[in-house]
């Protein structure tokens, strides 16, 4: 099993990971700009939620629903944003709060087309204007590799959480 630790800047909330990350993305609209304080939001999902827990300063979190059922989690000193949550439990988390290798890269640059006029996108990740529901990602060979819009936890966070573009959404997306 692999290891991942992570905390906030001020180092009052730590966290572990007992397995991997997967579906490590950048999106880079709006929302997600000033959720994540920067170019864009570098997140990755838990392949086993059971995997996660909080090793120090949980109590110091402050919780932002976003959306219904979804949201992130702060750090109340620092104001760090670690976490994103799916019905309050931990969905997956901000890369740049890892120490060390998080054991994935980024996949995919979504949203470009809403990126700051600043923001130059490097690296080799494929770049996508809005989001391309059919696209597939490269996964670890030992991963499934569903189509992204047959994964509903993905499908709903991008299309719900991520785009200004597309609020109305929401009245057509259900969670499973």
């Amino acid at each position: 099993n692999e290891l991942i630790e992570g905390e906030c800047f001020c180092g009052t909330v730590r966290y572990r990971i007992a397995g991997k990350l997967t579906n490590a993305r950048a999106c880079h609209c709006s929302r997600c700009r000033k959720a994540f304080s920067g170019a864009s939001s570098a997140y990755a999902e838990l392949a086993d939620p059971e995997s996660f827990r909080w090793l120090s300063g949980e109590e110091n979190l402050q919780h932002y629903a976003s959306q219904i059922g979804w949201g992130l989690a702060f750090c109340k000193t620092c104001g760090t944003t670690l976490c994103g949550t799916h019905n309050g439990n931990v969905h997956g988390i901000t890369l740049g709060t890892v120490n060390g290798d998080p054991g994935v890269e980024v996949q995919a640059h979504i949203f470009v087309g809403s990126k700051a006029p600043w923001d130059h996108i490097g690296g080799s990740a494929p770049q996508f204007e809005e989001w391309q529901k059919n696209t597939q990602l490269s996964f670890p060979a030992d991963t499934p590799q569903p189509l992204l819009h047959d994964y509903p936890l993905w499908q709903g966070r991008i299309e719900v959480e991520c785009s200004s573009e597309l609020r109305l959404i929401n009245k057509f997306v259900s969670y499973k």
